[in-house]
């Protein structure tokens, strides 16, 4: 399994942006795909996450209202819709998919970039 994530930038505060993750290789329609985020001189922490068949979603506190991960499975898909960002959102943002929300054996993408400037 393959993912690749595009669509980090340079935003400023209170801007949006939405970041794709697009898989590819020995895909099942089933298991969980979610984004993580690890910021300079910080542990990676969990972002969100969604469940390929039932679609249900997960966030960690800190972007409920402000984040929404959705998926597109024609195209093998996730995507990451970020509003109201924050200087805090700041990170390397990771996709990732694996068979349960523990994600220990996941696979990973390589990042994209996303700088918020206050």
């Amino acid at each position: 399994v393959q993912l690749v994530e595009s669509g980090g930038g340079l935003v400023q505060a209170g801007d949006s942006l939405r970041l794709s993750c697009t898989a590819s290789g020995r895909i099942y329609s089933s298991g969980i795909m979610g984004w993580f985020r690890r910021a300079p001189g910080k542990e990676r922490e969990f972002v969100a996450a969604i469940r390929w068949g039932r679609g249900s979603t997960y966030y960690t506190d800190s972007v409920k209202g402000r984040f929404t991960i959705s998926k597109d499975g024609a195209k093998n898909t996730v995507y990451l819709q970020m509003n109201a960002l924050r200087p805090e959102d700041a990170a390397v943002y990771y996709c990732a998919k694996d068979s349960s929300l523990d994600f220990t054996r996941a696979y990973w993408g390589q990042g994209t970039q996303v700088t918020v400037s206050s």
